[in-house]
């Protein structure tokens, strides 16, 4: 089983920029897709970015095209979402997620979840 553990959130002025960070461990995740999911309170979960298991694939939510970049180090067994140009809207609980096979931006699909971590852009 993968093991997840995101880092890197944390509270900017809106316009800045953060990097979160996932590392997996427990399994190589190679041959994962990947993605980061938000939920903001009172919200449900959802897809902010995915990205293919070789990282030539990616898929945004509309309202962070353009601002938000997604990549994966294989070798380093660790995922990365930077950040840019944050609006307070961006806020919520950012969690990386793993599925064994295929990739989406349905949750359905993850069978595997970090703890998560705190973004807030405030106004």
């Amino acid at each position: 089983q993968v093991q997840l553990v995101e880092s890197g959130g944390g509270l900017v002025q809106a316009g800045g920029s953060l990097r979160l960070s996932c590392t997996a461990s427990g399994r190589t995740i190679s041959r994962y897709g990947m993605g980061w999911f938000r939920q903001a309170p009172g919200k449900e979960r959802g897809s902010v970015a995915i990205i293919n298991w070789s990282g030539d694939t990616t898929d945004y939510a509309d309202s962070v095209k353009g601002r938000f970049t997604i990549s994966r180090n294989n070798a380093e067994n660790t995922m990365y979402l930077q950040m840019n140009s944050l609006h307070p809207e961006d806020r919520g609980v950012y969690y990386c997620a793993a599925a064994p096979a295929g990739n989406s931006r349905s949750t359905r699909l993850y069978d595997c979840w970090g703890q998560g971590t705190q973004v807030t852009a405030s106004s």
